[in-house]
């Protein structure tokens, strides 16, 4: 079957909501987590993992419209999610070689679109 056009659209949501999670457990992984009072209170690690929670829940729904071979590759899209999150919110910097990166990536999720 094929995916439909509200199926896309949910799991390209769902990776852009669960791309938050990385950049929220990177930010956590910079406070000590070396007792279990410090983990109760780190924000950032419970906003990561409820955010990838969301993206996972978000993504279920989206499978009823479409064919897994066609859905699953959308969530390399998280990829591309991550990398302009990080630049944005870590102030992490991209080279010619991550652009080319996401380039590809881009292409393949479209050849997948394509071939549908």
């Amino acid at each position: 079957m094929p995916a439909e056009l509200w199926a896309i659209g949910l799991v390209i949501s769902a990776t852009l909501v669960g791309s938050f999670g990385p950049i929220l457990l990177k930010k956590a992984s910079a406070k000590k987590l070396s007792k279990i009072s410090s983990l109760m209170k780190n924000y950032h690690l419970f906003g990561g993992v409820a955010l990838y929670a969301l993206g996972t829940i978000l993504f279920i729904p989206a499978l009823k419209g479409g064919d897994l071979s066609i859905l699953y590759p959308f969530v390399a899209l998280t990829y591309i999610w991550v990398s302009l999150l990080s630049v944005k919110f870590l102030g992490e910097k991209m080279n010619s070689i991550k652009w080319l990166g996401i380039l590809f990536i881009i292409i393949g999720v479209s050849f997948i679109g394509i071939g549908s």
